[in-house]
């Protein structure tokens, strides 16, 4: 018999309700709701910050399950489970009653500026490093949480919880207060040697142990939907279970990979450009190269940097206005084996902020380098995406470098998985074959995890369902003596830089 499942996927720029059917080794898909997540500047009496309208997708959400609960009673099934993933990081304070503090600030908000330093005045960052193997990001929960100290003492005062986007959906949902340790991972305050939170840092930062709430595996049944939402939404028989709760872990869980020499990108907003291992890998050189150790389903590692993504292309089309067909086809018209001569590094703090500012931001980084300025919207489309495949290239040379394993095969999950021109021109700056999709990794990754948690699918399944139901394309490398002359150019920039 068929099972259905329920996920809910949120991400930077909207949220989807999907309903998935598993049934003899396959996986059926259908979104039932997409809605928008647009975050708001809200004034306060010194300044504005960036907030999540976290409201905003908890309607949402609870509207996307209203369709499933409709769905399933007039079709005659009923929905086992349902699980949340989301992005990383960010987090909302929760008092005894459960009542939210503050919101949930995005992680883009400028308040974290300076709280590095201040982390790294009370402790070293070799030492952290050597705590959490998480790579140094100014967003990190770590330094959200001392700007909470610093500006907003009495959240911390009055908090009971600290919880994840995630879950928090999770407790809305079922009631229980708890952590999963795929999104705890993206905190800089988990250890993942220790599989737990890491108190002696929590202790050394000056911040309240007691918020941080028990850890929980993926795939663990939380409990039953709370009553009231259960008989509202026509779920009686659906239970709450954690999948890979941090949308990359739950991407990657879902990775269509056939053999064990295979690396990864999941595309999207964030390009999150890694290797699966059995054990985290920190060292003073992981650290020199800042890459992350976050945790993944059945406690294996990603071992990941994060590169800036298509978050530069998209900033600068709600500028431009124009559609991404548009944008991608006037990008095509420079033949792949003439790459340009400007280039940059997607992970230049320029690129960080959110604002209109960003195709004049583009400009300013190639006047800075010393690089002439593509003459043209569709160049400068093309030089982001060659810098994105040329920064992958970089990334895979250092992965190998620091786990001495060869990557033969790169597979490219989530929504930057459509784009072929990226697509082609990854395969051919690495020099490696790119396979590209599923699109919807995140979501199957979801259902996936929830259905091992509920003894429907085995650990050594997942991967086989996502390839049988999902075949993913093939890009071969098109070699071009200018591509290599082009890569070592971009090095030397990095390198310098």
């Amino acid at each position: 018999m068929a099972s259905y499942l329920l996920a809910v996927d949120l991400g930077a720029s909207s949220g989807r309700v999907a309903l998935g059917r598993l049934e003899k080794g396959r996986l059926q898909v259908e979104i039932l709701h997409r809605f928008p997540n647009n975050p708001l500047w809200v004034p306060m009496l010194d300044k504005e910050h960036l907030h999540w309208n976290i409201l905003g997708l908890w309607q949402g959400v609870l509207e996307g399950l209203e369709r499933a609960g409709q769905r399933a009673d007039s079709e005659g099934f009923y929905i086992e489970s349902l699980g949340v993933d989301a992005w990383g990081v960010d987090f909302a304070l929760l008092d005894a009653r459960g009542g939210l503090l503050g919101g949930v600030l995005h992680y883009r908000d400028p308040r974290t500026e300076g709280q590095m330093e201040r982390a790294f005045a009370r402790m070293p960052p070799d030492e952290i490093y050597r705590r959490t193997g998480l790579q140094f990001l100014p967003l990190n929960t770590l330094y959200q949480l001392l700007a909470v100290a610093q500006e907003s003492p009495e959240w911390l005062e009055q908090a009971r919880y600290l919880l994840l986007v995630p879950d928090l959906f999770h407790f809305w949902l079922s009631g229980q207060a708890r952590s999963e340790r795929t999104i705890a991972s993206t905190t800089q305050l988990y250890n993942p040697t220790q599989a737990d939170w890491d108190k002696g840092l929590i202790q050394q930062m000056g911040l309240p142990e007691g918020i941080f709430c028990p850890l929980v595996p993926p795939g663990h049944v939380l409990e039953s939907l709370r009553p009231s939402l259960a008989q509202r939404l026509k779920l009686e028989h659906t239970v709450v279970v954690t999948p890979a709760s941090h949308d990359t872990a739950s991407a990657v869980a879902a990775v269509p990979a056939r053999n064990s020499a295979w690396g990864y990108i999941s595309s999207g907003t964030w390009s999150l450009v890694g290797l699966e291992i059995a054990q985290p890998l920190i060292s003073e050189q992981a650290r020199r190269f800042n890459f992350t150790n976050e945790t993944g389903v059945h406690g294996t590692t990603r071992f990941l940097k994060n590169v800036m993504g298509l978050w530069i292309l998209q900033e600068c089309r709600r500028v431009w206005g124009a559609s991404w067909e548009d944008l991608f086809a006037e990008a095509a018209q420079q033949r792949l084996d003439e790459p340009l001569e400007s280039h940059l590094d997607p992970d230049h703090p320029l690129f960080l902020p959110a604002g209109e500012e960003m195709p004049q931001r583009l400009l300013q980084y190639f006047r800075q380098t010393g690089q002439t300025i593509p003459p043209s919207r569709g160049l400068l489309v093309r030089s982001v995406l060659e810098s994105l495949a040329l920064k992958y290239r970089f990334v895979l040379e250092q992965l190998e470098t620091l786990t001495g394993q060869r990557i033969q095969t790169l597979h490219v999950v989530g929504g930057g998985s459509q784009i072929e021109l990226l697509n082609l021109l990854t395969a051919t700056v690495i020099g490696r074959e790119v396979l590209a999709g599923p699109t919807e990794a995140t979501l199957l990754g979801n259902l996936l995890v929830q259905a091992e948690g509920l003894g429907l699918l085995s650990p050594d399944q997942r991967r086989a369902v996502v390839a049988q139901s999902f075949p993913p394309q093939r890009f071969t490398p098109r070699y071009s003596p200018r591509w290599e002359e082009t890569y070592q150019r971009f090095e030397q920039h990095l390198i310098q830089r």
